[in-house]
């Protein structure tokens, strides 16, 4: 069997988010079954998965982005799945400081399938970089998650319409915007091609 040329970049699904404020798990079964999917998918193809956390900030428990605040881990629900490697970032891309881009150049890799939290931040920015730098990007909308905010006016931006941005600015331009079934057929056309 040849090497794949696709990996997956399961970015910050940690239970760091579940000690902030504006946690909400009013879309986290949909996204959980996404995920699910997306994972089993690419286990099932043979392309590794790269679990990459999220780390800043003061190093004291109370800081749920610290090691020592025991949040740095996987997101309770997230399916069981072997990662082929496990990256911790301190910056919004996770090519950024991390030796990913040269575990990924090593394996000959030329796609990626992003998914992950928060759908407009770390995956969105990871997702530009990894354009810039000559990866074809899938980006699975459906396998991100993201919150509602506030904007510099007072508006409320909702999570649905923070996710139709993000598709807006990505698409055509850094990215192939997919669900999980149309990231895993790309991928594997792209395989056996």
């Amino acid at each position: 069997m040849s090497s794949p040329d696709t990996a997956v970049l399961l970015i910050d699904v940690q239970a760091s988010f579940t000690a902030r404020p504006y946690w909400s798990t009013a879309e986290l079964p949909a996204y959980l079954d996404a995920t699910h999917r997306l994972l089993k998918g690419a286990q099932a193809a043979g392309w590794p998965i790269v679990q990459v956390f999220h780390t800043d900030g003061p190093a004291q428990a109370d800081n749920p982005f610290a090691q020592a605040s025991g949040l740095v881990r996987p997101l309770p629900g997230l399916p069981a799945f072997e990662a082929a490697s496990v990256v911790e970032k301190h910056r919004h891309s996770a090519l950024v400081g991390t030796g990913l881009g040269n575990w990924l150049h090593a394996r000959k890799l030329r796609r990626l399938i992003v998914a992950g939290i928060r759908t407009e931040q770390c995956c969105e920015t990871t997702t530009r970089h990894a354009s810039d730098e000559g990866w074809e990007v899938d980006y699975v909308t459906e396998a991100t998650l993201t919150f509602d905010m506030v904007s510099p006016a007072g508006n409320l931006i909702t999570a649905a319409q923070l996710r139709e941005r993000t598709e807006t600015v990505l698409a055509g331009r850094f990215a192939t915007v997919c669900s999980v079934t149309q990231a895993l057929a790309r991928a594997a056309a792209a395989e056996a091609a």
